[in-house]
């Protein structure tokens, strides 16, 4: 029996706008049912006809496929989920048409007008309201002539069980045969714009208003994310546009001669101005509010403009929306600061719940224990693990300092008017809280008259031979971590029992963490000499350079924070004396250089490669982030590091910036005066110093923690509590306990991952403010709204100097290099929003050093003055107002970044990925 457009329910359905809406519904799949319902309700939509979930089904017959299909999707599929997509779409490709089909398919494709065609998947479950599988399966542009038709008919059937589609399925616990697919034949629209239009914003969870994203010609260019497109906000009510952000729109997609799309250039003018008109969104905005109206839910709706006409190509309900609230009253309650300056180093963009729980769980274990080595007992200590547990907070999904707790951890020391305003620049904190709600911050509540000056006094002399005998505390620190480190670090967790490993990791606790109190005094006393150290500059030396006192600070010496550097140049220099290695360096892929290096017989190479990993390994960006693989775990990153320094010219020379202010002191400053300036310099160096050898204590603690816990995710996944060991992530440190313990059914842990995995895809695509205040439960009451909260993308201010905070003096002129990973920067000024310890490698290949966020006394900045590297921090909008390629002037002594000639058009940009305003990502804070 030939197709039929619909009025034949034996027949192969080819379905057009007349077909009946009972059929669409049956036969045309979510997307072609929405595509008829569209064109019904009057809408422009381009000429369509829909090939039936029913050719499918016969093909499938036809070909023999049914078995082998019900076969394959019995198999466990998310952890095989590739392999039994790879399977469907080989089956798929070679198995014949009958007539039949073919016929449905050349019917289809005639109805549809022939010619250039859009052939799109619409699966039976797609854009429903609960699940709309964006993304999820395929669409192919501008496909000419039946063959190429039939054969990318072929393809979105195979796309309703790709790996994305069949782990999508397994997440929202659907069945995984997916209920047949149709597909679309819609006639092209020659699109002079093109964008995507939501009736309500997803990602702040708004329904008042709207979000355009719009580029020039067809969609492809931003639906891939390959153009930069303009985004503009408009009041759901009136229209008015809120915002408008106009994107850098290099590029355009058209209508290639062939499948698929060609990519030219945009004219400069047409970059700098907007995509829309003034009427071009008046049009968008009554077409959204009719398709709101008409489905009764908030859409993502896809147009494009041709001839003055506009085009609804396609719309899907907006499924990541909480249900809709009416206006946020006023917040009442405490007063809250969050401020991600600092951590960001340590804990960068979207973390995972797992990171989140063991790092809060970890700061609560050694401030509740620094409380304890000063001498807080009895009520007073309880006053203290009230808020311990929340030094950090987390906010979708970033970690924030929750500030006043750490201005009260600070007071637990003498001195807090000068100790807290070090606190402050060593942060990097945008502001300074004012002396009156500094005043009302404690510990504890204070105890009035006699005893309490007792208490106080007894802390002091307490914290005073703690202060005088840091050194000593250091060294016995560090050799008794070391030896339980080295017993913790020699085990394969993955050969326990789950159970087994979950009681070490518990020792690991409590005798790696829970003792790192007392070392908390070393970060008490580098702001009480630093800040003794800037109080006499100022004194007696008021006209010093900014950057003087963190030069006077400076470590000096073989500082352990640059020993990654220097063993990393050795490395290079034995790879620069065998031309067998460079050449192996140079060409084989990263994955496969351990094994080829071995059977090219270069085993002392290869024996000094496994040496560093073993001394640095845990040493890598983001390396606090649980979820991120280190060297142990991903080797191959390390050739990355290597092929960067091998690329790097000169011989890595550097000036002192020590000797800078050892002469800037002798001009200056003599006598009494410089002997005592000397003995509190002398204190902060040594501490500063100390803190670096305790930096990588704290990495190598983490670095156990994070083997276990990847061994307790692959426990719990074998006992079938999460599908994949990667799920641990996505659990609470208290949730993983609770599997242990009893405390919680392991049979929940599956549904915490799901829900988890959802946030977190909505958190990433939020822009974050860097400080904000919440009073009250943060998430109520429109606290966050009111903070800033937003999907908008950053606009540049078009200002031409940019001022920070000097870190190292120096100038130097090039290139800036955006971005928000560590590579070969090949001379050019690095460009970021923040670094951690794994960014000290890229150093040395960079002129300067320009970072948004962070402090002088972070670990980069201390690792940049130690190499000589001109540095300017807390330079506010660097990362939004230079682009690769801008040629810029940094001077590192007086915190300026001055714009000398911007980028060439034609020149590729690379901007860091950010998913916040802010990246963040391990670091070494002040306070560990």
């Amino acid at each position: 029996m030939s197709p039929t457009t619909g009025s034949e329910h034996r027949s192969l359905h080819v379905l057009t706008p007349s077909s009946d809406e009972s059929l669409t519904t049956e036969w045309a799949g979510g997307k072609g049912k929405n595509l008829h319902t569209l064109t019904a309700s009057g809408f422009q939509v381009p000429r369509w006809s829909i090939i039936g979930l029913d050719v499918f089904a016969e093909f499938c017959r036809g070909g023999g496929l049914d078995k082998y299909l019900a076969r394959l999707l019995a198999d466990d599929r998310r952890s095989s989920a590739g392999r039994i997509a790879a399977e469907i779409a080989r089956l798929i490709e070679a198995a014949p048409l009958d007539d039949r089909v073919t016929d449905a398919i050349g019917l289809a494709y005639g109805l549809a007008g022939g010619g250039a065609v859009a052939v799109r998947s619409s699966g039976a479950r797609e854009d429903g309201a609960r699940h709309s599988f964006a993304g999820q399966f395929d669409s192919f542009l501008n496909v000419r002539g039946l063959g190429e038709v039939i054969a990318h008919v072929r393809r979105c059937w195979a796309s309703a069980f790709s790996e994305r589609s069949l782990c999508y399925r397994a997440q929202h616990r659907l069945p995984p045969d997916a209920g047949g697919v149709a597909v679309i034949v819609q006639r092209m629209v020659a699109a002079e714009r093109s964008g995507v239009l939501f009736t309500a914003d997803p990602t702040a969870e708004c329904a008042d208003r709207y979000v355009v994203s719009a580029v020039h010609g067809l969609g492809e260019g931003l639906v891939s994310g390959a153009v930069d497109a303009d985004t503009v906000v408009l009041d759901a009510t009136t229209g008015e546009p809120l915002t408008t952000v106009i994107g850098d729109k290099e590029q355009r997609y058209d209508a290639g001669s062939g499948v698929g799309c060609r990519v030219s250039p945009v004219a400069d003018e047409d970059r700098a101005t907007p995509v829309l008109t003034a009427a071009d969104l008046v049009r968008l905005h009554e077409a959204g509010a009719r398709v709101t109206a008409h489905y009764g839910a908030p859409q993502d709706i896809e147009w494009a403009i041709a001839e003055d006409t506009l085009w609804i190509l396609q719309s899907r309900p907006v499924t990541t929306l909480a249900p809709a609230a009416g206006p946020a009253p006023e917040p009442a309650g405490d007063l809250r600061i969050w401020d991600n300056s600092n951590i960001i180093e340590s804990f960068s963009g979207v973390v995972s719940p797992l990171t989140y729980s063991f790092a809060a769980d970890t700061y609560a274990k050694v401030y509740d224990s620094y409380a304890r080595a000063l001498g807080v007992r009895g009520e007073q200590l309880r006053a203290v693990q009230e808020w311990t547990p929340h030094l950090l907070g987390y906010v979708h999904g970033r970690v924030y300092y929750n500030l006043f707790h750490w201005y009260r951890m600070v007071r637990l020391a003498p001195l807090y008017p000068l100790n807290r305003r070090v606190l402050e620049k060593s942060l990097g904190v945008a502001e300074s809280i004012s002396d009156e709600v500094a005043d009302t911050l404690h510990p504890f509540p204070p105890r009035p008259g006699l005893r309490g000056r007792i208490s106080r006094l007894a802390r002091t002399m307490i914290f005073a031979g703690r202060f005088l005998t840091i050194r000593k505390s250091v060294e016995t620190f560090h050799r008794d971590f070391y030896r339980a480190y080295t017993v913790f670090n020699s085990v394969d967790y993955d050969a326990l029992p789950g159970d087994e490993t979950y009681r070490r990791f518990r020792r690991l606790q409590r005798e790696l963490i829970e003792k790192w109190g007392p070392m908390q005094t070393l970060d008490a006393t580098i702001l009480l000499s630093v800040g003794l150290l800037a109080l006499l500059t100022r004194r007696w030396l008021p006209a010093a350079p900014e950057w003087f006192t963190w030069a006077a600070a400076a470590p000096g010496g073989a500082l352990e924070s640059a020993e990654p550097v220097w063993a990393l140049r050795e490395l290079a220099a034995q790879a620069r004396a065998d031309t067998g290695i460079l050449h192996l360096l140079e060409r084989a892929p990263g994955a496969d250089l351990h094994r080829a290096l071995r059977d090219a017989g270069h085993t002392r190479f290869l024996a000094a490669v496994d040496a560093y990993i073993a001394d640095y390994g845990y040493r890598s960006p983001d390396e606090l982030k649980l979820e991120v693989a280190d060297l142990h775990e991903n080797p191959a990153g390390l050739f990355t590091l290597l092929r960067d320094v091998l690329a790097e010219t000169g011989d890595g020379g550097a000036p002192d910036r020590g000797d800078e202010a050892d002469a800037y002191l002798d001009r200056h400053l003599r006598g009494p005066r410089r002997l005592l300036y000397e003995r509190v310099r002398g204190k902060a160096r040594a501490a500063l110093a100390d803190r670096e050898r305790l930096r990588f204590c704290r990495t190598r603690a983490f670095g156990s923690a994070k083997r276990m816990l990847r061994a307790l995710g692959r426990d719990l996944a074998r006992a079938g509590a999460i599908d994949a060991w990667d799920d641990v992530f996505l659990l609470r440190l208290e949730e993983i306990r609770g599997a242990y313990e009893g405390m919680i059914a392991h049979t929940e842990l599956r549904d915490l991952v799901v829900l988890r995995r959802r946030q977190l895809a909505a958190d990433t695509a939020l822009h974050a403010p860097s400080r904000f205040t919440t009073r009250g439960a943060p998430y109520w009451s429109g606290n966050l709204e009111r903070a800033g909260w937003s999907s908008g993308p950053a606009a540049p201010s078009g200002a031409r100097e940019l001022t920070g905070v000097p870190c190292c003096p120096g100038v130097a002129e090039g290139p800036a290099v955006v971005t928000d990973t560590p590579r070969d920067i090949g001379g050019g000024i690095l460009i970021t929003y923040r670094t951690d310890p794994g960014w000290v490698t890229a150093l040395p290949s960079a002129a300067a050093l320009v970072i948004e966020r962070g402090s002088p006394l972070t670990h980069v900045a201390v690792v940049a003055r130690e190499l000589g590297i001109p540095t300017v921090v807390q330079v506010k909008g660097a990362t939004t107002e230079i682009r690769t390629g801008t040629r810029l002037r940094v001077d590192g002594g007086a915190g300026t970044v001055t714009v000398l000639a911007d980028p060439p058009r034609d020149r590729t940009i690379d901007a860091p990925d950010r998913t916040t305003d802010a990246p963040d990502s391990p670091r070494t804070e002040t306070h560990q």
